[in-house]
Formats: structure tokens, sequence, C-alpha cells
């Protein structure tokens, strides 16, 4: 179990957290969310003891990280993949960790074949991949088999099966009786991976909730409706007192209504008592992004703004692509055009 209590971190005059707390089970995965600048690494980093909270303290498994004799087994963390030197193989980095905390050589091999870097064990980490390299942070995490896990952003640079493979990965281990805390920008693979949330905004504590509660709580309920009287409908579900828009969509179904804050049932009853056909009644569930960036709108720290494209943007000029005729210099040169030293995009 992890354990934030109280919290706050100061960096001079910035409140990077501040009074967080919250507690992290097993048998679950919890993903840790917040836009940027939110303080979810500083968090972590303060969980394992890299740095010190202003006030407040972090608990692994009722003890502060730095009075665990053999930390790596009780907790396994990855925070940033690319840390390991370059010249060293995936088996000597791992072989090495093993030695500085008491673990047997021979569990090495066996997190290597776990997390699918056997066959290239004995080559340098610094030509890995970042997707091989988030395997081989993977393996050190695993190196002492704890029973708590630690990861941020874990599936930077991995494709679609090794995603699919991570997530797997993580609720098997959480199935063991683990704690695994995971901190993600991906929101729609947080959705088919955690269990429950902690979501944090300016430092501070926004929903400590089960991911069906949180969704629930931040997205009104809405229910999709199709009618050849769609008309009478709208007019009728409005004296009940329902909110009722068009669905703009565009999900080749023919013309919708959308009602907030009531039920298909009650939706069904006012049809049917005015013998009123129904194509569809479809309660539609929000998702993970959408109740995010209702419950942390408040919190985000830069938000962009879309300039105008100025005029012939993209459209590249005479002769674009072809090779330069001799005397001539190569269009990438052309003033406000291509990375040329005057500017351009």
């Amino acid at each position: 179990m992890i354990e934030v209590q109280g919290v706050t971190k100061h960096f001079g005059s910035t409140i990077a957290v501040q009074d967080l707390s919250f507690t992290v089970r097993p048998g679950q995965v919890t993903g840790f969310l917040g836009p940027n600048g939110a303080g979810k690494s500083t968090t972590m980093r303060m969980i394992l003891g890299l740095d010190r909270p202003t006030a407040g303290r972090s608990l692994i498994m009722g003890m502060p990280y730095r009075r665990l004799s053999h930390p790596l087994r009780t907790v396994g963390a990855l925070l940033d993949a690319k840390w390991v030197h370059p010249n060293r193989s995936a088996r000597s980095h791992l072989r090495w960790m093993a030695a500085s905390n008491g673990i047997p050589a021979s569990r090495v091999d066996t997190v290597l074949e776990l997390v699918g870097l056997a066959s290239v064990a004995n080559k340098r980490a610094g030509g890995f991949s970042l997707g091989m390299s988030q395997r081989l942070g993977l393996a050190g995490a695993l190196l002492g088999d704890p029973p708590v896990l630690l990861f941020d952003e874990p599936v930077n640079g991995l494709d679609p099966e090794g995603i699919l493979w991570i997530r797997n990965f993580m609720q098997q281990r959480a199935a063991e009786g683990r704690t695994v805390l995971v901190s993600s920008h991906l929101l729609s693979e947080m959705a088919q991976t955690a269990q429950h949330l902690v979501v944090i905004g300016h430092g501070r504590l926004v929903a400590d909730a089960q991911v069906q509660d949180f969704i629930n709580r931040a997205s009104e309920a809405r229910v999709r409706v199709r009618s050849p009287q769609l008309s009478k409908l709208r007019s009728l579900l409005s004296m009940q007192g329902m909110r009722v828009t068009d669905d703009v969509s565009g999900n080749g179904t023919g013309p919708a209504l959308l009602v907030t804050g009531t039920t298909s049932d009650a939706i069904g009853q006012v049809a049917d008592d005015n013998r009123i056909a129904l194509f569809e009644l479809a309660p539609q569930q929000a998702s993970l992004e959408e109740a995010f960036m209702r419950m942390t709108s408040g919190a985000v720290q830069f938000h962009a703004s879309v300039a105008p494209l100025p005029a012939g943007y993209g459209v590249p000029p005479p002769g674009y692509g072809l090779p330069p005729r001799y005397g001539q210099p190569p269009v990438s040169s052309v003033p406000g055009y291509g990375p040329g030293p005057q500017g351009g995009v």
C-alpha cells in the first residue's frame, strides 16, 4: 500500500503540491491523472524519496522509502526509461541492480524473459528504441518481485501490441494482490487499464474514486432518441422540463435528439403515453476523457491558442521538389519557405 499524507512541496516561491493526501490500495490498478504541471511527477518522486517534501510524508508498506533496507524488494518503479548507462547491456544493467539489493542473479534472466527482451539481453542499452527501453525499465521494476509498483507514462514508445501487453501486464500484477500506481496522459488507455483514479490539479486533489464513479460524477446523464415524430416528441419532453438538443454527432443514422438529465425509462413513458414510435432510445456513456476535461478545466497550466494560417500556407512555390538548376539556390532557401535561415515554417 502507498499512503500520501498531507504532502506539500515548494520549489522556491512555486507550490508544486499542496496538502495532498490519498491512499493506493492493493489488488487494483490506480491511475494517477492530471494536466501538465499538476504535480504528478513531483508526487511520485516524493513517494520514492527522490524529492523531500516541504511538509507531510509518504509511506510505502507503512514506512518511508529511505527506511527500506532493500528497496527493490518492496517497491519497483519506472520513472525514466532512458536513465540506463548506454554502454551497458540489458543483462549487465539488471545484474548491477540485483547485486545492489541482494537479489539472486538468476532473477535477471527471469524478468528479461517476462518483458520480452531475452533475445537482446546482451545488446547495449544505448541502442535500444524507446519501446525497448520501456521494457527494460519494467524488468528493473520487477527485479525484486516487489509488492508495490509505480509507473510514469509506461506506454511511451510502445506500438499497439506493446500497449496491449503492458495493459495486461499491469492488470495481472494487480490481480496478484500488488499495489499498482500508474501515471499516464493516454486517457483512453487508462479507461481500459485502471479500476481506480486519483486526479490532481494545481497540486491539489481533484478526485479519488472508482473510474465509473468519476465518470458518472463528472458528466450528466444523456439519452439519444430517434423517432419518426421527432418534432412532437421534442415539444412533449421539453414540457416535462427535460433539456433537449439536436444530436450533431453525425453517425449516419438520421436526425436524433439528446435528452439530458433524465432516464430512458422516463422518455419511453412519455412516448408511450402519446403513442409515439421510437426507433432508438439509447443512454449515452460519457468517456473518461470528457469527464477528465470537465473536472480539470480550471487546473490546466498551459492553454494553446490557434492562430490563423498565413495566406498561401502549405502551397509550395514553383519548382518545389525538383532538383535545383545549376547556379540557382534550392527551394528550401526561398525566403519564408522551408527551414532555411530566413524563417519559414
